[in-house]
């Protein structure tokens, strides 16, 4: 098992950003995004990293944008080293299968997301009102339930923290009732794309978010689909196999780690904890396990 890698650092390259898990570069015209293996769990990036992790949603992230081209463009332009401007190239072994060259968009100040199963925090706003960040559902639903029918709830963006629930007209009061009503139509079409095939490889799509951003030119502006796509990280996969409505599903994500730092009673503040090896090692198996059955193939 490969040793984790937690930063990156490429001499000539100017770091543009680093977010919990990614690292990214401003190399002129286009950004350079590598995945880490750093992992994240409730708002803290922990003291230890998931082996190939970051080469798993890369690679994740580089199936769905292929598979669901012919629904919306993306930002992707090569995820091969040899493509990329030659002072990225001599960092090519690191960046291989954790690294994609992408263009620049500005991106939309608001997460799309997609439920098709009552869970996470919208099974806790339906505890209390009845309804998923304003849409109502019937009662008597019980957590883990298929909804009637998927629903897009959108949510503000957060640099650190918590992303934010908000109603559609909050989020029509950011980016415009026109651009929402696109990026609702087209989260909904992934979803129900990207569902039909997860469940074609035993698992269950119960709900993911997604990142549009403007790409502007000369030719004029066009909408892309940026950052990660169906990932463990931004989805929450369960096994179909398994599947029970009437409390939490096993996933195929982080649930190892959020069971652990429960278990040894973290106040969830700084120090943060390091991960004892058997959960490390679950881990980056539910990832694999993930990434094997959705793309139909061994990690590069």
């Amino acid at each position: 098992m490969r040793t984790p890698l937690l930063e990156t650092s490429f001499p000539g390259l100017a770091l543009f950003r680093r977010g919990k898990v990614r690292d990214v570069y401003d190399l002129g015209e286009h950004l350079l995004i590598v995945a880490t293996d750093r992992i994240s769990a409730f708002d803290y990036v922990l003291g230890s990293g998931i082996p190939d992790k970051g080469r798993i949603l890369t690679q994740l992230s580089a199936f769905w944008f292929d598979l669901l081209r012919d629904v919306v463009p993306n930002q992707v332009v090569s995820t091969n080293p040899a493509d990329y401007p030659a002072a990225a190239r001599p960092f090519a072994d690191q960046l291989e299968g954790r690294s994609m060259l992408a263009r620049k968009t500005e991106p939309l100040p608001v997460e799309c997301v997609a439920r098709g199963y009552l869970s996470g925090s919208g099974w806790k706003d339906y505890g209390r009102t009845g309804q998923v960040c304003g849409i109502p559902l019937p009662p008597g639903l019980v957590e883990s339930d298929r909804l009637p029918e998927p629903i897009f709830t959108p949510a503000t963006k957060a640099e650190s923290g918590h992303d934010e629930n908000i109603s559609a007209d909050a989020a029509a009061g950011i980016i415009g009732a026109g651009r929402l009503a696109e990026v609702r139509r087209l989260t909904l079409e992934i979803y129900r794309r990207a569902s039909a095939h997860a469940e074609s490889c035993g698992i269950i799509l119960a709900d993911t978010k997604f990142e549009f951003g403007i790409d502007r030119s000369a030719a004029g502006e066009r909408l892309l689909w940026i950052d990660e796509a169906l990932t463990p990280d931004s989805s929450r996969f369960w096994p179909r196999d398994t599947y029970r409505p009437g409390g939490p599903q096993p996933s195929f994500d982080k649930q190892y780690v959020r069971d652990y730092l429960e278990r040894i009673r973290w106040n969830k503040q700084p120090p943060v904890p390091t991960l004892p090896a058997d959960v490390v090692e679950r881990t980056r198996a539910k990832y694999l396990e993930a990434y094997r059955r959705l793309a139909g193939r061994n990690l590069a």
